[in-house]
């Protein structure tokens, strides 16, 4: 991997983040995907892990075989770069006090647990903060924690959360059902962005007052604040039955090799694709007169770009586009993602050796926060279960191989 923008070559390769410590009660992806971004940034990220099953991600499919020849599947894989793996048992009173003793050896205790989970377990933020009252105490969860929800007690996975926002009725077809996950698990990597945003906050105050707080931030909320728009323009009155969409045109088109988008939401843009697609009448078109109209008949428009299109692939279409002055993007395939130019370029695309004979590695997106005074490297592989439990437990508690040898036997650790 390259430095970030700006940087030469005298850029330090430690993270901006170097120093910070944080201590993940983690699993699938809520939570990991925003702790990774901490590790990539810098920070020691030690995972904590059920010493039987590990994270629950370790059991999603597509799957590798780890050395031990355990699965580790899709969902770990892609969200577990950098960090550490200690595996507790926290349901053994034992593994809560292991957990107690080594949060205040850390800046950061942070957990995404079903509402109350680990407050039952006697690890909630009233637990940590009484044997570390400075931690800044970070809680993912469908619903929230800290005040009363209607939901708080369904499970919560994206795709719920992402529902509820009204993101899924935004976009429905008249008489069809909801598209669901449409852009992957948005649910869980939004609302994991917000918990580093509202973290960094939450250090950033106490490197100001010395005091630690919690941080509380629910899935539901998320979704709610990536689809602004859904409550916004109802507000105002912009209320399209299921199938309109709003008063612009943003749909695919067909290609020589496939799909592409367009947007167009004012007048200028419109007469611009208008004279690049060779449909000059248009502009005097009564039908095309206004946005509604647009929306109207997209079906006519649909009909005129693809024409213009047929002999041109969809990134030659946008190329001719975008010179144009119209906002357009081809409509990539996985393959097509992985083998752009651009993502090459920026160091997106992570690639992890495989470790049960597969020739082509595990491919992860790479890290799409670039700094000029950091030269970033390439990320440590996602650790094997349970791989760090010793040496954690020695370095941060001082624990004796007879100490380690009785939590392995009686199952406390693995």
């Amino acid at each position: 991997m390259r430095a970030g923008p700006g940087a030469d070559a005298d850029t330090p390769h430690v993270g901006p983040l170097a120093g910070l410590r944080v201590l993940a009660l983690e699993q699938m992806q809520a939570l990991p995907f925003g702790t990774q971004l901490l590790a990539r940034l810098g920070a020691d990220v030690v995972k904590i892990e059920h010493p039987r099953t590990g994270d629950l991600g370790r059991g999603s499919l597509p799957a590798m075989v780890d050395p031990a020849g355990r699965k580790v599947g899709a969902t770990f894989l892609r969200n577990n770069l950098g960090k550490r793996s200690v595996c507790i048992d926290l349901k053994a009173p034992e593994g809560r006090d292991l957990v107690l003793r080594l949060a205040p050896r850390f800046d950061v205790v942070c957990e995404n647990f079903k509402r109350g989970a680990l407050a039952k377990l006697g690890l909630g933020y009233d637990d940590v903060r009484a044997v570390h009252p400075a931690v800044v105490y970070l809680s993912i969860s469908g619903f929230g924690n800290t005040t009363s929800s209607p939901y708080g007690t369904w499970p919560a996975y994206a795709g719920v959360a992402e529902a509820m926002s009204g993101l899924y009725e935004w976009k429905r077809q008249p008489g069809q059902p909801p598209t669901v996950s449409p852009v992957g698990a948005l649910g869980d990597i939004g609302t994991s962005l917000f918990g580093v945003v509202g973290l960094l906050a939450a250090l950033r105050q106490r490197d100001a007052t010395g005091v630690g707080q919690y941080v509380d931030v629910a899935m539901f909320d998320s979704m709610v604040a990536f689809a602004d728009v859904v409550t916004n323009y109802w507000s105002m009155g912009e209320r399209p039955e299921p199938g309109q969409g709003l008063k612009m045109i943003l749909d695919g088109f067909r290609a020589a090799d496939g799909w592409f988008i367009v947007q167009v939401g004012r007048e200028h843009e419109f007469e611009r694709l208008a004279t690049l697609v060779g449909r000059p009448q248009w502009l005097d078109d009564e039908r095309f007169a206004t946005r509604a109209g647009w929306r109207e008949h997209i079906e006519v428009l649909r009909e005129g770009v693809a024409s213009w299109a047929a002999d041109k692939t969809s990134v030659e279409a946008c190329h001719a586009l975008a010179n144009a002055g119209v906002a357009a993007g081809p409509v990539f395939s996985a393959a097509q993602v992985i083998d752009d130019p651009h993502l090459r370029e920026r160091d997106m695309i992570i690639e992890i050796d495989r470790t049960d004979g597969v020739a082509e590695p595990v491919v992860t997106p790479g890290n799409p926060v670039k700094l000029s005074g950091w030269a970033e490297t390439s990320p440590p592989r996602p650790p094997w279960q349970g791989e760090h439990t010793d040496q954690i437990l020695s370095a941060e508690l001082g624990l004796s191989p007879d100490d380690l040898a009785h939590l392995h036997d009686s199952g406390v650790i693995a």
